[in-house]
């Protein structure tokens, strides 16, 4: 059961809602063999596909599944879909660049068939999971010349991530997904592409979708891949009726504290909407 922004403000309100942890690391260590990762489906896929976690979602939905059950039972309230390269320039990779919707969609419903078991509280007992929907940045970046003698080269275009993430929103959504998460953001002109997806998105469906936003700093100082500081990071996105906005990943929690508080000082958030992550 998809929650509105309301369910989910109301929750927010009434408690610290607990992410789940890493995904590419907990599938890791389950080490799953080349034939785990094809499935039936794939059998005959004439790229290895051994370390392509999202396609898991298709071929080995179980271990998905159990890994979003342990991490709610380690006390999770929101549970992050495995689709974090469910995009068309991540999965050419392996070449499953057409099957962006497909995987994010099962993404979802794998999520969702785990937060919506019997052993979850409902949400009017005190309990309740939510579900987001992981987008990650892509291998690409809208920012950066792709030519150290063109600085005006680019591997990708704007239109072209709208494309992507919006193929990816909308299996998401379809899947059952509560929130959608932009997250692992170097390079915010990426991020507004997604922002811009997710919009639209929820135009064309009349959903509300809300929007949790989370960078990386790419080290000690502060700055992103594409040089924004936390300030100009936040200034990039606070436009969007994000529901949060915080930090991930870069180089260890314990640095990115600082950073955090920062961003908690500056960013313009009202208890009607949302705190800072």
């Amino acid at each position: 059961m998809r929650r509105t922004r309301q369910d989910i403000l109301s929750m927010m309100r009434e408690r610290i809602l607990i992410l789940d942890g890493a995904t590419g690391t907990y599938l890791q260590g389950l080490n799953l063999t080349e034939e785990d990762f094809r499935g039936e489906r794939f059998r005959e896929h004439p790229v290895p596909l051994k370390g392509c976690n999202d396609v898991l979602c298709l071929t080995k939905p179980d271990a998905v599944i159990a890994m979003h059950r342990a991490y709610i039972e380690a006390g999770a309230d929101i549970i992050e879909t495995n689709s974090f390269n469910s995009n068309r320039f991540s999965l050419a990779d392996y070449g499953l660049e057409d099957c962006v919707y497909e995987i994010s969609r099962a993404a979802a419903e794998c999520a969702r068939k785990a937060a919506d078991s019997p052993l979850t509280p409902p949400l009017e007992r005190g309990g309740g999971v939510l579900v987001a929907g992981s987008m990650g940045p892509t291998s690409k970046t809208t920012s950066i010349s792709a030519d150290v003698n063109d600085p005006g080269a680019r591997e990708v275009t704007f239109q072209q991530l709208y494309g992507t993430y919006y193929e990816q929103a909308r299996g998401l959504i379809d899947g059952g997904a509560d929130i959608l998460l932009v997250e692992t953001i170097f390079d915010t002109l990426n991020a507004k592409a997604a922002l811009k997806a997710i919009s639209d998105l929820g135009e064309a469906t009349g959903i509300d979708i809300p929007v949790m936003a989370s960078g990386t700093l790419s080290d000690a100082s502060g700055r992103t891949l594409s040089g924004q500081t936390v300030e100009a990071y936040y200034a990039s996105l606070s436009h969007a009726n994000l529901l949060s906005i915080g930090l991930n990943c870069g180089f260890g929690a314990k640095q990115l504290l600082p950073w955090l508080h920062r961003l908690a000082e500056i960013a313009d958030y009202t208890p009607t909407r949302a705190c800072p992550t």
